[in-house]
């Protein structure tokens, strides 16, 4: 299936692309989960995925803060609830390897950190909890369309 990257849109209520991401949504200052808003979602979309990951982290593959599995595609818009529990929706394993949220908490004087908040719209369901490594490397030619939304935080 060819590549679409025209329709898919991420938002975030709480900032805009390449906008800082509030305090209180930073691990150490609440914790508190972002809004998101999956729109422009294709035809033929079984599920959406959503990963947050931060490749400006010093690790070889950079901080994986959230993973989430099995956001029903509602017409042509979705959202991401805060805790994910009774939504349907699945969270896999963080950097952390906790299934939750992990706001951006970079290391002190390390400057600014780009935040990833990946949307995938896929044309197969996602088994199980896998880690991003893993879904990219199970269901990358599962995706339909990908977008993103790019948040930046410092310390």
């Amino acid at each position: 299936m060819p590549l679409n990257i025209k329709d898919l849109a991420v938002r975030a209520r709480e900032f805009g692309p390449g906008e800082r991401i509030p305090d209180r949504l930073a691990a150490d200052h609440g914790n508190a989960v972002p809004g998101i808003e999956i729109s422009g979602v294709p035809e033929g979309t079984v599920e959406l995925a959503l990963i947050v990951h931060d490749p400006d982290a010093p690790l070889p593959n950079g901080f994986t803060h959230w993973v989430v599995y099995g956001i029903e595609p509602t017409g042509t818009t979705a959202n991401v609830m805060a805790g994910a529990a009774g939504s349907g929706h699945r969270e896999g394993p963080n950097s952390l390897g906790e299934k939750a949220w992990s706001g951006p908490q970079p290391p002190p004087g390390h400057g600014v950190h780009h935040y990833y908040f990946w949307a995938y719209a896929l044309d197969a369901p996602v088994s199980g909890e896998p880690t991003r490594e893993e879904f990219l490397a199970a269901y990358g030619e599962h995706v339909i369309e990908q977008n993103r939304l790019v948040g930046t935080y410092s310390a």
